[in-house]
């Protein structure tokens, strides 16, 4: 009992030395990553919004890209308020100092004073319970009044005016266009417009066309020599399963019916069963290999495939901009079409997808992907498959178009309904 203790009590010495730099470190530590934070997102001022604000007034973005800088505001700022708690606990118990502590807390102090008083991304719930908070409970102190004020006015201002909403953004509106700088505005919302429009469709063509060669170039120029080799060198069997044999039986069972009705109709000269069965037997050979290519073709599909899919989610991974960008495009797109041509659309793709006719497109589909990877098609299991998936699809779609289609465009909805029934 006594060796354990002792060597434990041992560890703890060595370890001793770490732990207490670790500890001594924490304030430097807490600050320098506060400091990384407020970097971000003054690099983040500096290329997208040109050193200016990270706001909603920005006329660059659209919402979507927005809110993906919202994201990573909300992300910084969170980080540079625990950080900074962090490192004024460690300096009360501690009191270290250091020159360079000054320096980055004047930063920190730049960076974060234009979010500090009135957040420009506030959370909503944090919104609705100040509000509540307002009216239901009464504050004694002067100080909570001023706080709660701050943080009720702007959602207050947008709820309750003079003029309803719509009025004043048009008025708005009018004053921006007679400013002497809206055609300047314009030309440049129109040029940043095409670039995105650019940025966005040569994403698109990069995520089809990238993939795709990709594909095509493994298979032919790595996967299938090997698998030809491999299949070449070792005795194995000709064909990759029983279904692909099946259909080369039911070729060669064809071929030989053909020669028969030939041989019986006259329009082919009388031929021995010597000359006969050396026909059978190049037409044997032919058709084994041809289906024996094949097999090696759908093990090549199986690799290509693959790494058609990680070159696809590489690119997916590493484009985060061009997403958010591509995602507005669409979305613009998409919302700018008239009601009735939603409507149309949507009516289209759940007639395709979940439609009455869906399950014979659903059964090709299917049936040649299992060829072109070299798998048997099991009927059961693609009946089962088109049992269960369209429907889960018709579930989705029904609940798309009642949470949210129903409060985006209510008259699309209207239209919808009336073209459906």
């Amino acid at each position: 009992m006594y060796k354990p203790i002792k060597s434990l009590f041992q560890k703890l010495q060595q370890n001793w030395p770490f732990g207490n730099k670790w500890f001594l470190n924490t304030p430097q530590r807490a600050l320098v990553r506060a400091y990384e934070a407020a970097l971000r997102i003054r690099d983040i001022e500096d290329k997208h919004f040109h050193g200016n604000k990270i706001s909603y007034e920005s006329t660059e973005y659209t919402a979507n890209v927005l809110s993906y800088w919202q994201a990573q505001l909300e992300k910084n700022l969170k980080t540079i308020n625990l950080r900074l708690t962090e490192f004024q606990q460690s300096r009360y118990v501690l009191n270290i100092s250091d020159k360079t502590f000054l320096d980055r807390l004047k930063f920190i102090d730049e960076v974060t004073a234009k979010y500090a008083i009135d957040k420009e991304f506030p959370s909503p719930q944090l919104v609705v319970n100040s509000q509540s908070n307002f009216q239901n409970s009464n504050v004694n102190s002067e100080s909570d009044d001023t706080h709660v004020e701050k943080m009720k006015v702007k959602p207050v201002s947008k709820k309750t005016g003079l003029f309803p909403g719509s009025i004043t953004r048009t008025i708005t509106k009018i004053f921006k266009e007679l400013s002497p700088q809206a055609e300047e505005k314009l030309v440049e919302n129109l040029q940043i417009s095409r670039k995105r429009t650019r940025i966005a469709l040569k994403f698109l063509a990069t995520l089809i066309i990238v993939p795709f060669l990709t594909y095509l170039l493994c298979k032919q120029l790595l996967f299938y020599p090997i698998v030809e080799r491999v299949r070449n060198d070792i005795t194995t069997d000709m064909f990759i399963n029983t279904h692909v044999e099946d259909k080369a039986l039911h070729e060669f069972t064809f071929y030989q019916k053909q020669l028969r009705f030939e041989k019986l109709i006259l329009q082919a000269p009388s031929l021995s069963s010597e000359e006969i069965q050396r026909k059978q037997k190049e037409k044997a050979i032919q058709i084994a290999e041809e289906f024996h290519h094949e097999s090696n073709s759908a093990i090549s599909n199986v690799f290509a495939d693959l790494l058609s899919l990680i070159v696809f989610a590489l690119i997916v991974a590493t484009s985060k901009r061009e997403i958010a960008i591509l995602k507005s495009f669409l979305d613009n797109i998409i919302y700018g079409l008239s009601d009735s041509a939603k409507a149309f659309l949507i009516i289209l793709v759940t007639d395709i997808f979940v439609g009455f006719h869906s399950p014979h497109g659903w059964l090709i589909i299917l049936q040649g992907l299992a060829e072109h990877l070299g798998i048997p098609p099991a009927r059961d299991t693609i009946f089962i498959f088109i049992a269960t998936f369209p429907v889960i699809l018709d579930t989705i779609f029904k609940y798309w178009i009642f949470r949210y289609l129903s409060r985006i465009s209510p008259s699309a909805l209207a239209t919808f309904k009336e073209m459906n029934e």
